[in-house]
């Protein structure tokens, strides 16, 4: 089947409308969103991996790529040889963010980012043993992980949360000097709403390991139609690989859908005294760090109904040397599965399958799966009123449309230029400030009424023109205005003049009553160094860059703002 092109039209954009574009790859749930981002790729083709995954570049979702730099590590031109090959990295802002949409609120989705590091800056003291950048990994305005990265080492995490808007919103943060965040590639797919439900969508889960057993080879799309990556497991001891005999498996009372392949093939024990221990590494190696888990295990039988009475094999599922399951008898044709969830793990938590008193055959297992469980995550986004106004300004001054993500969220990671209210993860951010002094912004000032939690504004010392504003006057708790140093005409706004609780700095413009400064050339630079040279790796595209905007569906604004 041919891939289908989702299109999501910006309905506000001016002054031309704005389009994403979705691949969406053939699967069993032909509808969901199955995106592949070659992160640094800045071709205007798509191009197709040895699994049938269709990449496109990521320019299209991201907003900072004029000040961004792209690098490939072995050609030139624009086709790549995989997305391990680029890089997109960010020597500006606080955090920079792709925007996806996904088409509608409350998707599950399957999020992984990648990121393989090299040399891509030419660093004179740089070795093969040096450490590469730290750095923070978040979605939708949450804490996800840290990255740490070392040279030629592909790391990549993987997320299964519920998204709050039509998009979803993936960020890598600064947090070190001179360590800059940079990624390799990101993939989204959505997964069916019962899929993982065991948790509650309030939290999101964090893959720890997810193993097939019995085989040596890896199994993702298109044998799993959600493109999980099930890696061969090969730290057991006393055991031996099986094969399959069944010519197909029914999966349908497996909640999380396994996909065949990864049940067709186990691993057991050599005799039933031997107990098989599941792998996890992946949680945190700290012995006194503790964290929820959730666990699927998988039990299918691999040798055709066996003689009833001779032969019989049951076992248990143990946690710490206890029973946690009840007695299974792996079903032939079909799939027993065991839900670990809402336990607290250490790194030493044992996870054992071992066989019953009754049982004649060794224990067996066919495949697993381990996550981590996050805290809450926040259940409240930025405010849609300070939404609309930061979208109106980002419409009318160019510089601030690089800003991308939760204005607010996480709260260390706020826009440079706007403060915001110290939140619960219940509590809806408003934003308090806007920092926009000596930004280089020139023209009117558009409307944002609607941010009506301001207290601050500071848009001194830019080339704004045109009268002052009369909403300005009408922000109930706006209690500094400094808009001095601009060439603003006309009379003062007696909303302004006749509050007594406003600091009002109007010094420096060509209003009523005040001597005009002299009309530069030009307006003045924004603040801060000049954008770097992406010269060192692709081209970016020569294209102008058009007006962000948000993505309106029917009444309901995103929280995230679209990209183009």
């Amino acid at each position: 089947m041919a891939n289908l092109v989702l299109v999501l039209v910006n309905l506000i954009a001016l002054p031309a409308l704005l389009v994403f574009v979705v691949i969406i790859n053939p699967s069993s749930h032909a509808d969901a969103v199955f995106v592949s981002i070659d992160c640094g790729f800045t071709g205007s083709s798509t191009y197709k991996d040895e699994n049938s995954i269709v990449w496109t570049g990521d320019e299209a979702y991201i907003h900072n790529k004029h000040e961004s730099q792209v690098f490939n590590e072995y050609y030139s031109s624009n086709t790549p040889v995989d997305w391990t090959s680029t890089v997109r990295v960010f020597p500006t802002l606080n955090k920079n963010c792709y925007t996806i949409p996904i088409g509608k609120a409350g998707e599950r989705l399957l999020v992984r980012a990648s990121f393989r590091y090299w040399d891509f800056h030419n660093n004179p003291n740089y070795s093969a043993t040096s450490p590469g950048p730290t750095f923070e990994l978040q979605f939708d305005g949450n804490y996800w992980t840290t990255v740490v990265t070392k040279p030629y080492d592909i790391v990549s995490y993987e997320a299964i949360y519920v998204a709050k808007a039509n998009t979803t919103s993936i960020c890598v943060a600064q947090t070190k000097d001179n360590q800059l965040p940079f990624i390799s590639a990101l993939e989204l797919r959505s997964l069916d709403f019962k899929m993982y439900s065991h948790v509650d969508s309030n939290y999101a889960l964090l893959l720890a390991n997810r193993h097939t057993d019995g085989t040596n080879q890896t199994v993702r799309y298109p044998d799993d139609a959600y493109d999980r990556i099930w890696v061969p497991e090969s730290g057991f001891i006393f055991t031996k690989n099986v094969k399959g005999e069944a010519r197909s498996i029914n999966t349908s009372s497996a909640q999380d859908n396994p996909p065949e392949a990864v049940l067709q093939n186990a691993v057991e024990t050599i005799g039933t005294r031997w107990f098989l221990v599941l792998d996890t590494s992946g949680l945190p190696q700290s012995q006194d760090q503790k964290v929820r888990i959730y666990m699927t295990t998988y039990f299918s039988e691999v040798i055709r109904p066996l003689n009833s009475s001779t032969d019989k094999r049951s076992l248990q599922v143990l946690v710490d040397g206890n029973p946690y399951s009840g007695t299974i008898v792996p079903p032939f044709g079909s799939v027993s599965t065991v839900y670990i969830t809402n336990i607290t793990a250490y790194s030493n938590t044992s996870f054992t399958i071992e066989s019953t008193l009754q049982s004649t055959l060794p224990p067996l297992i066919n495949a697993y799966e381990l996550y981590t469980i996050t805290g809450p995550l926040t259940q409240a986004t930025t405010s849609t009123k300070d939404v609309e106004g930061l979208a109106a300004l980002q419409r009318e001054f160019e510089i601030l449309q690089k800003w991308s993500g939760d204005p607010c969220l996480p709260s260390s990671f706020a826009w440079e230029w706007v403060e915001c209210t110290n939140t619960t993860i219940h509590a809806t951010p408003r934003v308090t400030s806007l920092k926009l002094s000596g930004f280089g912004l020139f023209g009117p000032l558009p409307d944002f009424s609607s941010m009506d939690g301001l207290q601050k504004i500071d848009f001194h010392n830019n080339s704004l023109d045109g009268p002052i504003p009369d909403f300005l006057g009408s922000l109930p708790n706006l209690n500094l205005l400094d808009l001095s140093e601009n060439r603003l005409n006309g009379s003062i706004p007696t909303s302004l003049t006749q509050n007594k609780h406003l600091k009002l700095v109007l010094t420096g413009n060509c209003l009523s009553g005040m001597s005009c400064p002299p009309n530069d050339a030009s307006p003045p630079p924004p603040a801060g160094p000049p954008p770097p040279d992406p010269s060192g790796g692709k081209e970016c595209s020569d294209k102008p860059q058009m007006i962000l905007g948000i993505i309106i569906h029917v009444s309901l604004i995103s929280f995230m703002f679209s990209n183009f």
